[in-house]
């Protein structure tokens, strides 16, 4: 079964991305979250300027114009065309690792009330680092990493009240 990612871009463009070509790209991580992308020898200067992991949702700079960007795999769509949906009534108490990597900093502490969306913490995955935001509004039971802590994929992370 082919893998094709659907990706709106301001809510304009709607494309549909077939996994292959996305695993061709020409693209060099330079320092931070900007990126080198060669395409049709034209050269891109990329920059991941906001990422909300949970939404799949992104400012993305290119050659100094910010757009925003989503983009839906395939679980996504599937999930969507049934018309499920994660509502805002959402109780989540567990976050957890949702790949391998480092905890690059933590941006809770404990007891601390946080709104859906807050930035809990960065994690560098695949050179890539990626803001973890709070799924649900909560309080901050327990932190079970600190910076510099390496994770596995569904280790926990962050307990709410």
């Amino acid at each position: 079964m082919k893998n094709n990612f659907k990706v709106k871009v301001d809510s304009k463009w709607e494309l549909t991305i077939p996994e292959e070509e996305v695993l061709a790209l020409d693209v060099v991580k330079l320092k931070g979250k900007k990126y080198h992308l060669l395409e049709n020898n034209q050269s891109y200067q990329g920059e991941i300027v906001d990422a909300n992991f949970n939404k799949r949702t992104y400012a993305v700079k290119i050659n100094g114009s910010v757009y925003d960007v989503s983009i839906e795999n395939q679980l996504d769509q599937l999930i969507k065309n049934m018309g499920f949906s994660t509502g805002s009534s959402k109780n989540v108490k567990l976050v957890k690792a949702p790949m391998p990597g480092v905890v690059l900093g933590v941006s809770v502490e404990v007891g601390q009330t946080v709104l859906e969306d807050d930035s809990l913490l960065i994690l560098e995955a695949m050179k890539m680092e990626s803001t973890l935001v709070s799924p649900s509004n909560g309080v901050v039971k327990t932190i079970a990493v600190s910076s510099g802590d390496t994770v596995e994929k569904g280790q926990l992370l962050i307990e709410f009240e």
